[in-house]
């Protein structure tokens, strides 16, 4: 880790654009820790084993087909920031497009610092990913699985957890959202629509409320469909481990929390909470496999109001 190179990167930015994407990257990786991914070849195959035994668990918890990407990426922090800086890229392209600031060079080197710190506080932190690879160039590319190996040793033992369960816990919320993007092979596509409408209103100077309410309500389906599945399929006790890793999310000094509500982390923690409360609802009243009627199709997507009213939804779905 080396700060001087990390800021220097910064005031390197050039170009035409008002990020310079690269030295973002340069910068992030220069102020982060890289970590060791020296895997013996037991601990390699057990994260396999995990990723396999979560997708036999979800398959027959949901009772929906699906598979986990072909490659599973086992990666330390500057991998990861490698890894995503292209999604970012192409998530800010429509704003960056059309965005002509008044003092280019200066908005340049401030996007460019604001992105290196936001690339490298979610290096440092992200355990693992399932990247449905939203707005990719080519539309063809195969969806994949993350895990950022340091940060899983280093949360397991800040937590005082066993790490090999740690692991096996991220594995399986991660292919959950697996799980989900199988059984909905549209719902990239229906993501990417309210992203770029969202996007297209707010550089021509409106707001597209409905957009951004769309797009909210099904991010809070994904993460709270994700999270009654990996309660149901989990084979080991994971009460502490939640109750740990929502602590520390929760936690942190004043820096990373002001991160944390910059990057919207609060909003994806009531997303989670908002979510797992509407399925477990449905659930309730109809059982595991009812809930999957949320991927069959965009218009099963249920609405904001109905997140906070599941009859109401089930009443529609099944009419």
């Amino acid at each position: 880790m080396n700060l001087f190179r990390s800021v220097r990167a910064i005031t390197e930015a050039s170009g035409d654009g008002v990020i310079d994407w690269e030295k973002a990257a340069e910068s992030a990786k220069a102020g982060t820790d890289p970590g060791i991914v020296d895997l013996s070849t037991a601990e390699q195959e057990a994260y396999a084993t995990d990723v396999r035994d979560a997708r036999d668990r979800l398959r027959s918890v949901a009772g929906i087909e699906f598979d986990v990407p072909n490659t599973v990426q086992i990666q330390n922090r500057h991998h990861w920031i490698d890894a995503n800086v292209e999604t970012f890229r192409n998530v800010m392209a429509p704003i960056e497009n059309r965005v002509a600031p008044a003092a280019p060079t200066l908005s340049r080197l401030a996007n460019t610092g604001t992105m290196a710190v936001m690339l490298g506080f979610l290096g440092r932190n992200v355990l693992g990913q399932y990247d449905p690879l939203l707005l990719a160039d080519d539309p063809n590319a195969d969806h994949e699985l993350y895990f950022v190996h340091p940060n899983v040793v280093r949360v397991a033992d800040e937590l005082d957890v066993d790490y090999p369960r740690f692991r096996r816990w991220i594995a399986f919320h991660e292919v959950a959202h697996a799980a989900e993007f199988g059984a909905a092979p549209w719902l990239p596509d229906y993501l990417e629509a309210r992203m770029e409408e969202g996007f297209d209103a707010l550089t021509a100077g409106q707001l597209d409320r409905e957009a951004f309410r769309e797009l909210d309500a099904a991010m809070t389906a994904v993460e709270g469909y994700a999270e009654l599945l990996m309660d149901r399929a989990f084979d080991e006790e994971y009460a502490d481990l939640r109750r740990k890793l929502d602590e520390r999310r929760q936690g942190g000094g004043p820096v990373a929390q002001l991160v944390r509500r910059l990057l919207g982390l609060g909003l994806k923690r009531r997303q989670y909470e908002r979510g797992a409360a509407f399925f477990e609802a449905v659930e309730a009243e109809r059982g595991v496999e009812a809930a999957g009627a949320v991927w069959e199709r965009p218009e099963n997507l249920p609405t904001s109001e109905e997140l906070d009213d599941p009859a109401a939804w089930l009443r529609r779905v099944e009419s």
